[in-house]
This record gives C-alpha cells, sequence and structure tokens, in this order.
C-alpha cells in the first residue's frame, strides 16, 4: 500500500532513469521493503551506475535529480558520512527522497536487502549475490567502553550549569544506547530510537522520563533513569567476554550523586 504521492514519484523516477543508459538500475529499502510506508515516510532509491561512468554520474547528481520532479532543495549526505547520497526535498507536495548513487562493483555492500525496482540484464540482482546485507550496529562492549565516560560528562555540565548541554548529552544517550538496546531486545534493527513507540510500547512511559527539561534537578532524574534502563538492558545482552567498566561505573555513579546532592 504505497501512498499516490510516493507511488508516483517512482514510476516517474524509473521511466525518467531508463533513458539514461550510464544508469543500469534503481532500488529501494526503508519502509518500502518492510511494507511500512505511509504518507510521512521518505523515499530511499539506490541508483545503480555503470562503473564506466560513475563519476561522470557523480559530477551531475543535481542535474539527475532535477529531472525527477520538483526538486525545491537538496544536500550531500557529508554529515552522515555518505558523500554518495543526495538528500533531496520535493514539491510542490512535500516530500523526502534520498538519492544514493552507487557503482554497480560496490552495489553489494549494503546495510539491507533491497527491493529491486528496475534493472538492465539482471545486473543489480547478479552482483548483489557476491556479498549479504550487513547492518552496522554498535556492540555492547563498544557500549560500555563509552557510556559511564557519557554520564561522567552530563553530569559535570549540570554541574556547571550548562543545562543545554547536558539535555543534548542526554539525548544522545538516548540515541546511541538506550533506543538501540530496546530495539534490539525487540528483535528490530538497532536505528536510533526510530519507530520505538511502535516495536516496544511498553518502554514509553520509562523512556518518556528521560527527556528532561530545563532544569538541573530533571536532568540528574533523567541521566538516573538511563543508568537503570541501561544496567537492566546490560544484563539481557551480556556474553561470558564482556567486560564491565566497573572501576568506571562506581565513581560515575557517586559522582552523580554529589552533583545532585549540591543541587538540593
Amino acid at each position: 500500500m504505497i501512498p499516490k504521492n510516493h507511488k508516483s514519484f517512482i514510476d516517474n523516477t524509473i521511466k525518467v532513469l531508463k533513458n539514461d543508459m550510464r544508469i543500469v538500475g534503481v532500488a529501494t529499502g526503508g519502509s518500502y521493503i518492510t511494507n511500512e510506508m505511509d504518507e510521512y515516510s521518505d523515499i530511499d532509491l539506490v541508483i545503480g551506475i555503470d562503473d564506466k561512468f560513475y563519476e561522470e554520474v557523480m559530477n551531475e547528481r543535481q542535474e539527475i535529480a532535477e529531472k525527477l520532479g520538483t526538486l525545491l532543495s537538496a544536500f550531500i549526505g557529508y554529515h552522515v558520512g555518505e558523500p554518495r547520497l543526495l538528500i533531496c526535498l520535493y514539491g510542490p507536495e512535500l516530500l523526502h527522497v534520498d538519492l544514493k548513487f552507487v557503482s554497480l562493483k560496490d552495489i553489494a555492500q549494503r546495510v539491507e536487502d533491497p527491493c529491486i525496482l528496475w534493472e538492465r540484464n539482471n545486473c543489480i540482482s547478479e552482483a548483489i549475490k557476491s556479498d549479504s546485507a550487513k547492518f552496522p550496529a554498535p556492540s555492547l562492549q563498544w557500549m560500555e567502553d563509552r557510556f559511564w565516560v557519557w554520564i561522567h560528562y552530563g553530569a559535570t555540565k549540570i554541574g556547571r550549569g550548562e543545562i543545554f548541554e547536558a539535555i543534548d548529552c542526554i539525548s544522545s544517550l538516548r540515541q546511541m544506547v538506550i533506543g538501540p538496546l530496546i530495539l534490539m531486545k525487540n528483535g528490530k534493527l538497532p536505528k536510533g530510537v526510530r519507530k520505538i513507540e511502535f516495536y516496544a510500547p511498553n518502554t514509553v512511559d520509562l523512556l518518556k522520563e528521560t527527556i528532561a527539561s530545563y532544569d538541573a534537578e530533571s536532568c540528574i532524574k533523567s541521566l538516573n533513569v538511563i543508568i537503570q534502563m541501561y544496567l537492566e538492558l546490560r544484563e539481557h545482552f551480556i556474553t561470558e567476554d564482556f567486560v564491565k567498566r566497573v572501576e568506571a561505573e562506581k565513581p560515575v555513579i557517586d559522582y552523580l550523586n554529589e552533583i545532585s546532592n549540591k543541587n538540593n
């Protein structure tokens, strides 16, 4: 059940790109492949490029994007470490579209198995057989090695009175640690807090307590809830080779309590 505006854009994109012989196919991912696309969804398109013409096409990305619809604004995805990505906003009915331009030799390196919308001579289908999809999920050890440093950082900002910075730190902890662990526990990919209300509704009330207001006491409470949630989630995923950073855990919790006492 693809929304009308989304379907029209996809159909027109395929029609336009078929006429460019440098392009070997178009695939899509995201909510399209999970059958969750609705009127609020982005469109994620992977545009396969003949290796011989890759640099040429990369230099013409803006012009190609303009042929697909009324392009209101576009920029390259440097902020997410993806220079192949052109992030676009189309109108007049607003539609967010991500266009990732990928050479055929690299198309097998992917984070999910796409739905191929159109291709020349089965070239994309054959190319992706050479490797499997790998989602770049952080490990629990990666989180543990950083978690207590981040908690201490947030506590220092509360102590100094940098409440906006403390709120940002709390949001980052929810995005990079708590959300991904909850999603993985529920069998989903660790995409921050994406759709967590739908995938893990039983956690919503507790997660709301991690949203701090502009107040030191509120920030301290949120950090304590994040610690509580992390310790419980950590036990769910823990393995024999996992190393708890106990040398950091206790003094950091004690330090947060000191900051709390100073604010009472």
